[in-house]
């Protein structure tokens, strides 16, 4: 980067003051399309790592997007599992979300760059505590982010020293020296923006022989075609990118354009070879892509185009691909996710009943989605943004299928990183797709899935509708099974509205129809909701007897994860009976399953649980370790405010008070 200078010295100036005034700092860098907005926050941010040891947090809020800009929630819903907040315990709720983030950032030290920024308001929720600094891009300059103490620095294109000097760096070969008056008007066609100049710079590296008066030629008569088409200059990056695309071997061309048609901006290799259909070495014209600076590597096999460039080849696209051909391409895009999403979808839930799959008529391509749960997980969660782009243009696509059937395959990533919003927006779209084909299988599986997201997003009475709505088609189908599977949700949905006799009949019913229509494992579900409402009501012994029958059936069905949680359940039960050593057996049991899983809030309640049974023994030290480990967990998963780890710390203040009195 050159050039920038004194934009940088101003925020090391501005940067001094906070410190000074001990408060935030937050700067907002904005400037043209391809001016370098993003670089030089970069630049900026990297030199400040030795102060910010915590890492830095990272997001693309795509005002440019095809899709639109991304909703704060799911923001904030990134960062505080970047911070180490495990999936289900992210809050639903914005407001949740932003206070949990708030406490995880306080006291640390980390940057935030927030890329692409759309509105003020947008921005506002995914701001840090304590002494974090974060840096925001936008093309606009967000007036009203001058409300939160922004300070900000807005780029001009390079003055036509720096142009040439960054046109020379990328040439590296003496042409710019030899030919400084042409070096310097070619720079000015690129109207001194960086991006301009770079793949101008890349398209005379792949012709080392051809002087520069040559491009100042064809980019003259470029912007003559271009000029009736100018908005805030990105005329001047077209003119170059048209240069550049006719340059272009014809393989390499059509992927070039072939990829506009992605929705997202970051994407793998295997899209490159889904779009072609396996034609051609797509190796070697991604390379000759990147050599053309029109992509971007962002990692270890990902790709990235810049927005304006992405735009290009998107309309290179339409121009020049037949409507027919758009749509087969949209359609292998898409069945490529469908795949590598299904094959995730069986690595991690095995016993999930996956639903029949429709794929087009050309070859699918499937990505290495990893070979283990944590794998494939990763895999899902990395390439949401582009899943739920497929999800969201579906039906405008011709290909509703494709929406709830991707939807359907996203179900393990949601139930256990709970992306509560893009879990609803997907069954929204998917019910609505089920709907229009009339496949009833389908609405309903949109139904109870879609259900459980909004039990989860503590919208419970909007979970019981739609899980009557399917009890209701399960029974115009003569669906037994799927109808039993109803009452377990419908119990579990009136559980939370505190409708405690009726959740328990309609659990006793599912854990009879379940086995007795063959799934024998969500019928223990039932009886261990059975037992888990027992609890609540105060009949411990009841729930010794169901959570009993529940953990044996759990247990042959293979699910280590619930036949845990039943001796948590067991567990309470004897704690509420005085039963000491038969509850610290329970506890114990389930946390020698638990600890070796990513459970931190279910490992918490056990051990919890420990600390009452220390407590009532007059084990105070004990009792106080106990109390202090379940804290740091619930702390850990964003629930230090929920009525377990209220209760724990009630209980520890208590006991610590005493120790200081002894």
């Amino acid at each position: 980067m050159v050039d920038r200078s004194l934009e940088l010295e101003e925020l090391e100036q501005y940067r001094a003051r906070v410190r000074r005034e001990e408060r935030p700092m937050l700067t907002l860098v904005s400037g043209l399309g391809g001016v370098g907005k993003t670089a030089f926050a970069l630049r900026w941010l990297h030199t400040l790592r030795p102060h910010f040891p915590d890492g830095q947090l990272y997001a693309d809020l795509g005002a440019q997007s095809v899709g639109g800009p991304v909703a704060p929630e799911e923001i904030l819903g990134r960062f505080v599992r970047a911070l180490g907040v495990q999936g289900q315990q992210v809050p639903a709720t914005l407001a949740e979300r932003t206070v949990l983030y708030r406490s995880l950032t306080d006291g640390r030290r980390l940057t935030v760059l927030l890329d692409d920024a759309a509105t003020a308001a947008q921005v506002r929720p995914l701001l840090p505590a304590g002494g974090n600094i974060t840096a925001v891009t936008s093309r606009s300059r967000l007036p009203g982010l001058t409300l939160d103490g922004c300070h900000p620095v807005h780029l001009e294109s390079l003055a036509p020293e720096a142009a040439v000097e960054l046109l020379a760096d990328t040439l590296s070969d003496g042409r710019v020296a030899d030919q400084p008056d042409d070096a310097r008007i070619l720079v000015e066609l690129c109207a001194g923006l960086p991006l301009a100049v770079r793949v101008a710079g890349a398209r005379l590296v792949a012709r080392p022989q051809r002087r520069i008066t040559t491009m100042v030629r064809a980019l003259t008569e470029e912007h003559h075609r271009l000029e009736a088409l100018a908005i805030d200059g990105d005329h001047n990056v077209r003119a170059t990118l048209d240069l550049s695309y006719r340059a272009l071997s014809p393989p390499a061309a059509r992927l070039y354009r072939l990829l506009g048609l992605h929705s997202g901006s970051e994407f793998g290799s295997t899209i490159a070879t889904a779009v072609l259909a396996g034609e051609g070495n797509t190796e070697e014209l991604l390379e000759t892509l990147h050599n053309a600076s029109l992509l971007l590597e962002t990692g270890d096999d990902r790709h990235r185009f810049h927005d304006l460039v992405r735009l290009h080849a998107a309309t290179k696209a339409q121009e020049e691909e037949s409507p027919g051909e758009r749509s087969r391409v949209v359609r292998r895009i898409a069945d490529h996710y469908l795949a590598s999403a299904t094959c995730a979808e069986k690595i991690i839930d095995p016993q999930h009943r996956t639903m029949p799959r429709d794929y087009g008529p050309d070859p699918v391509v499937t990505a290495d989605v990893g070979h283990d749960t944590d794998g494939a997980l990763d895999w899902l969660e990395r390439e949401l943004p582009n899943l739920m782009a497929v999800i969201r243009q579906s039906r405008s696509a011709g290909i509703p299928t494709v929406g709830w059937q991707l939807a359907d395959a996203l179900w393990p990533l949601f139930l256990r990183r709970k992306f509560y919003d893009d879990w609803r927006i997907a069954h929204e779209v998917g019910l609505e797709a089920a709907a229009e084909l009339g496949d009833t299988a389908a609405e309903c599986r949109m139904l109870t899935s879609g259900g459980v997201g909004q039990l989860g997003s503590g919208n419970h009475e909007v979970a019981l509708e739609m899980f009557e709505r399917a009890a209701q088609l399960f029974a115009h189908r003569s669906d037994r099974l799927g109808y039993a599977r109803t009452l377990n949700y419908r119990g579990l949905a009136l559980q939370r509205l505190g409708q405690l006799r009726e959740a328990a009949e309609l659990f006793r019913h599912a854990s009879a129809e379940l086995p007795a229509n063959g799934d024998e494992r969500t019928g223990a579900l039932a009886r261990l909701n059975l037992a888990d409402v027992a609890l609540a009501v105060g009949s411990p012994e009841e729930t010794i007897q169901q959570g009993s029958v529940a953990r044996l059936a759990l247990q042959d069905a293979g699910d280590t994860y619930n036949a845990a949680r039943a001796s948590t359940v067991l567990g309470r039960a004897h704690l509420a009976l005085r039963h000491l050593d038969q509850a610290e057996e329970q506890f114990s049991a389930a946390l020698a399953t638990l600890r070796g899983m990513t459970a931190n809030y279910e490992i918490a309640h056990a051990v919890g649980g420990l600390a009452e049974v220390a407590e009532q023994r007059g084990d105070a030290r004990a009792s106080r370790e106990h109390y202090r480990e379940a804290l740091n967990l619930y702390s850990s998963v964003g629930r230090s405010q929920s009525d377990e780890a209220l209760f724990a710390q009630r209980r520890l203040i208590h006991l610590e008070s005493g120790e200081q009195e002894d």
